[in-house]
């Protein structure tokens, strides 16, 4: 007699299946990621941006409500992006500058490594921001090439490479879009017949904004309006260069942004911005598109992040994993319709290395906070980590702007999800652990942090 199955190994078994699409030739990826572009910032998403390729993506694949980038600012995310770690333990817990030494470890396994052994080409084109020292750079791990500047644009000096050589001291920014537009066109033209990884972490609409002469002053949103609508031609440029190449119905191409806005830019109704862990600050755009193989016009409400592309894509490119813990899951179930959600561990979310909130389910919970906001002058002390004096819950699907602290209704949920946070924390680094108890040991913040009042208001 054969064993009925419980329910957690029936929905495991149906994952499995759903995660398994139909033997093929295995299938191109596009990565593309904006740098700084806000939950509000696509027409999609209820932007008067005109953003009409980026909501064909929409149209022709499917829309997350919930998804999440690796951290707050962009270094971390990025390497949370290609590790499928959380950046704390990839070892990138914060932002890279010129005058670092450091990048992305060699320990770390990135989807161009896996997929170079899956016998794929590979290109990085676009911002890099994880390392800049040779050993660091795109061809290091597992690029065949790269074409961009290796850190932010408001960071001197702004180099422009190819491959491991600067080819312009300082990069002309209002053609940076465009050029790196041109070099991945080329590259999915040359790799007709062959499957191909292309990762594009645009520089833009990370400040100072720049557009060419083409897009410049053409948006009633200003230069920052101008900025994205060039991205949206790029990604048009990118959609006919997959069709004339024949590999319209085996590319699987997928948009994100690496955090949420900073000086410009709009969250939507989500509290926070770059720098803060508050929704606005790491819950982005997540557009996926594979016709065929991902439904048309579907909105996914599920909770994703970005450390899930590597094992999802890993699994649908029949690439061998990384042999290092994974932080994310396989949501080929979500892309393809199959699931609406995934039983997953709660997202944590860290500023540097300190714990801050963690996401599972409808809930959102705030355990610590700076005592700074972000990208404010230091106060007295310095800036400080510092524990709530209780912690805060909020229900994101009523209360999607966490406006609404609601833990003392919910106590069951609060011990639930700290139990749950520890878990996590206690499979983490050492380094890691060892901050988290020096965070716990710090004296309570004496007010709502996050909330405080500007001074002289």
């Amino acid at each position: 007699m054969v064993k009925p199955l419980d329910r957690r190994s029936f929905l495991a078994a149906a994952a499995g299946a759903a995660a398994a699409p139909a033997a093929t030739t295995p299938p191109n990826i596009i990565v593309i990621y904006c740098d700084d572009l806000g939950y509000g910032d696509v027409g999609c998403y209820g932007s008067s941006l005109r953003t009409p390729n980026i909501d064909r993506l929409a149209n022709e694949g499917t829309r997350f409500t919930h998804f999440y980038s690796g951290n707050p600012v962009c270094s971390p995310s990025r390497a949370a992006l290609l590790t499928g770690r959380y950046p704390v333990r990839a070892g990138v817990p914060r932002v890279l500058f010129p005058r670092d030494t450091t990048g992305l470890p060699d320990s770390e396994v990135t989807i161009a490594q896996m997929l170079k052994k899956a016998n794929y080409r590979t290109l990085c084109v676009g911002k890099w921001h994880l390392g800049h020292l040779p050993q660091f750079l795109p061809t290091n791990r597992g690029f065949d090439s790269y074409f961009g500047i290796p850190y932010s644009n408001d960071m001197n000096p702004r180099w422009l490479m190819e491959d491991t050589r600067v080819i312009e001291e300082q990069a002309t920014l209002e053609t940076l879009t465009p050029r790196y537009t041109e070099r991945a066109v080329q590259f999915i033209e040359k790799s007709k017949g062959s499957p191909f990884f292309l990762y594009m972490p645009h520089t833009y609409p990370h400040i100072p904004l720049a557009a060419s002469d083409r897009f410049r002053g053409r948006s009633p949103q200003g230069i920052y309006g101008d900025v994205v609508e060039e991205i949206d031609w790029s990604i048009g440029q990118l959609l006919d260069a997959v069709r004339r190449a024949g590999a319209d119905s085996n590319t699987l191409l997928m948009f994100s942004s690496d955090n949420g806005p900073w000086y410009q830019g709009s969250a939507g109704r989500l509290r926070g911005r770059k720098g803060s862990t508050w929704e606005g600050g790491q819950r982005v755009p997540f557009l996926a598109r594979f016709p065929g193989r991902i439904p048309k016009g579907k909105v996914n409400h599920g909770i994703a992040s970005v450390m899930d592309l590597l094992p999802t894509i890993g699994k649908l490119c029949g690439a061998t994993l990384p042999g290092n813990p994974l932080d994310g899951i396989d949501i080929w179930p979500l892309l393809s319709g199959a699931r609406r959600s995934l039983e997953r561990e709660p997202l944590l979310m860290f500023d540097d290395m300190n714990l801050q909130c963690a996401r599972w389910s409808r809930w959102k919970i705030h355990t610590a906070r700076h005592n700074v906001l972000a990208y404010s002058p230091a106060p007295p002390g310095g800036k400080q980590n510092l524990p709530l004096r209780e912690p805060e819950l909020y229900d994101l699907e009523a209360d999607p702007d966490e406006s609404y602290d609601v833990a003392d209704k919910h106590p069951t949920v609060v011990a639930e999800l700290r139990q749950k946070m520890d878990h996590i924390m206690a499979g983490m680094p050492e380094a890691v652990r060892n901050v988290h108890k020096e965070n716990l040991s710090k004296k309570a913040a004496p007010t709502a942090t996050g909330a405080v009042a500007r001074p002289g208001l």
